[in-house]
């Protein structure tokens, strides 16, 4: 998989058909360039293996069977004391440690569920991602972070008053399935904010740097990758960031300290000439 060409096609069509498991962890290579992707694969073709046994023949059964297996037999757990640990973020993390959060456990279920010809979404909830399994008419939704535990809509609206602090009404719209491109721009924010938190402005322009990727458009990206730049002592290579975001927003409400931030930039380059 060439990682950059999957990235520029889900960022014009976001609903481009990619193996999620995949990507995630040719993302996770930025981290671990060593990683053998293949080999993380095959680990996840032989939970679906060991999973077959636990499904029964309902969607119901399934569903049951497959949250059993992953979330009691083998452990996969939320990992509710250290939330924002990167490690949560990398599927190769959460597949040794068997811990994560919402999405990466989300995308576990996904992966082993599809291989086991299953049609297992990801749903994205405001602050919170949950699964939902399809079989005809029938949908069925599922919450890995909590073991698996099946939802109706007035449970996911608990979830997100509980995660967010504010209250919504769950639509159709709301629980339907998510884009891949959508799901992956929100792997990639989840690890530019545990960076951020932990204040390394590298490793967070590197994440930031694939997010402009998928997402070419969003200038706010922009605005961020020069700052972490500047803050991670690259002065240089953000200037052409906090310029473009200058250019594209001249009226940003904003505009005014990126400003001041691209002439810091500007003065720091000139010390080195």
């Amino acid at each position: 998989m060439n990682l950059d060409d999957i990235l520029a096609r889900l960022a014009h069509k976001p609903e481009l058909k990619v193996d999620l498991a995949e990507v995630a962890l040719h993302l996770a290579r930025d981290e671990y360039p060593q990683l053998d992707v293949e080999a993380y694969l095959c680990e996840i073709d032989g939970l679906a293996h060991e999973a077959r046994p636990f499904l029964g023949s309902s969607l119901e059964s399934q569903v049951i069977g497959l949250c059993r297996y992953l979330f009691h037999e083998v452990g996969f757990r939320g990992n509710k004391d250290n939330y924002y640990d990167p490690r949560n973020s990398y599927l190769n993390d959460v597949i040794d440690r068997q811990t994560g959060i919402p999405i990466s456990l989300s995308l576990i279920t996904i992966a082993v569920g599809s291989r086991l010809g299953l049609c297992v979404d990801g749903v994205g909830l405001p602050g919170h991602f949950i699964v939902m399994a399809r079989a005809g008419a029938t949908r069925l939704l599922f919450d890995p972070f909590h073991g698996g535990k099946l939802l109706d809509p007035f449970d996911c609206e608990r979830l997100v008053q509980q995660s967010t602090g504010a209250p919504l009404e769950v639509t159709t719209e709301i629980l339907s399935p998510a884009a891949p491109g959508l799901i992956v721009t929100r792997i990639l924010s989840n690890l530019k904010g545990c960076y951020l938190r932990a204040g390394e402005f590298r490793k967070t322009a590197r994440v930031i740097g694939r997010l402009t990727q998928i997402a070419p458009d969003d200038w706010t990206q922009r605005r961020d990758l020069g700052t972490c730049l500047f803050q991670s002592g690259q002065a240089g290579r953000a200037i052409d960031h906090l310029d473009a975001y200058l250019t594209a927003l001249p009226n940003a409400l904003d505009a005014e300290a990126v400003s001041k931030l691209l002439q810091q930039a500007h003065s720091e380059v000139a010390k080195w000439n």
